[in-house]
């Protein structure tokens, strides 16, 4: 059976953007399709400047919405990465067969890098490496594919390249994962920013709509979106950034194509309109559900113990072959 692997970073509050490109994929379709892992990936929120209750809080809060959005732990496996110790073991191994020109290569650490000096602050070697950590996440398990946004791809080759890189060198150990990528939203963008990805980093911003929000918030933020020169509707990314993510957001919304609803349009403010309104419909059993799930905690703290005594029942014979591979003493 086809295993998935995929994570969520606790770096702040999930966003449309999460849901619409990744998670009501993995619920809908990915739990029911393969033997599937859902990870929240703590560890990868410590390789910039954090607060640390913030970061258990989110944590906690990602948990919690993914299961509102229909992760069914009967189903699939859901845990925190910090949980499962045979993550960390990974790393390492692989630190050892990464090469540090290729960690320089990635994009998002040249993004990220930038973005830390010039706030101030230095860059930690744990954001140059954390692509490896997040190969360590996939290659435990030995995942088949690995749901991601488009931004993720990069990740998802470098841990293909060290799964054959480890294989060629020691020995067969690894399965070679491919990215899975989604066909409608991958990548929503920012309303009132079309050139930017609408990222759960941000704290603030009149332009990322989050799954906790408000309905008249939503209704606020879509209907300012920014949109283009022109007056006619027409689905073209290129030339029309704006007016192409509303039509994108609302075709995720409504299961139809960006081009077919724009033929529907001969206004921005109709457009604007019917996308709020989608969204917030959306949205509406996700934070039902989420409010339930808050008022019994004990029930999410169930469901990430049980988790992680299943992933790490998974990952721990994949790890402890990689140790033996690369030349470790085993334990006596």
């Amino acid at each position: 059976m086809t295993r998935v692997f995929s994570g969520i970073k606790p770096t702040g509050h999930l966003t449309l953007g999460n849901y619409l490109g990744a998670v009501r994929q993995w619920a809908a379709v990915d739990q029911h399709r393969a033997e599937s892992l859902f990870c929240v990936v703590d560890l990868h929120a410590l390789t910039v400047e954090h607060d640390p209750a913030r970061v258990r809080r989110l944590s906690r809060q990602a948990a919690t919405l993914l299961l509102a959005a229909g992760l069914d732990p009967r189903v699939c496996t859901l845990f925190v990465q910090s949980h499962v110790d045979e993550h960390t073991r990974l790393a390492y191994l692989l630190e050892c067969t990464a090469a540090d020109g290729e960690m320089r290569r990635m994009v998002q650490y040249k993004e990220k890098a930038a973005r830390e000096q010039r706030r101030g602050g230095s860059v930690r070697l744990s954001l140059l490496t954390y692509p490896v950590l997040m190969a360590a996440d996939i290659l435990a398990y030995g995942a088949d594919e690995v749901p991601v946004g488009d931004d993720q791809a990069q990740h998802v080759e470098l841990t293909r390249d060290l799964a054959v890189r480890f294989n060629h060198r020691y020995g067969p150990v690894f399965t070679v994962p491919r990215a899975v990528l989604p066909q409608v939203a991958a990548r929503v963008m920012n309303l009132q920013d079309p050139g930017s990805k609408m990222g759960k980093s941000e704290d603030t911003g009149p332009g990322i709509v989050y799954l906790l929000d408000e309905p008249e918030v939503v209704r606020r933020k879509v209907l300012r979106a920014v949109t283009d020169s022109g007056q006619d509707v027409a689905y073209d990314p290129q030339e029309r950034p704006g007016v192409a993510n509303l039509l994108e957001i609302l075709a995720a919304c409504t299961g139809r194509a960006p081009q077919d609803l724009a033929a529907g349009y001969d206004s921005y403010g109709a457009l604007k309109k019917d996308t709020a309104e989608a969204v917030v419909e959306e949205l509406r059993p996700l934070r039902e559900r989420h409010a339930e799930l808050v008022a019994d905690p004990g029930y999410v703290d169930g469901v990430l113990r049980e988790g992680a005594e299943r992933a790490r029942a998974l990952a721990r014979p994949t790890v402890d072959a990689a140790y033996r591979a690369i030349g470790l003493l085993p334990p006596g």
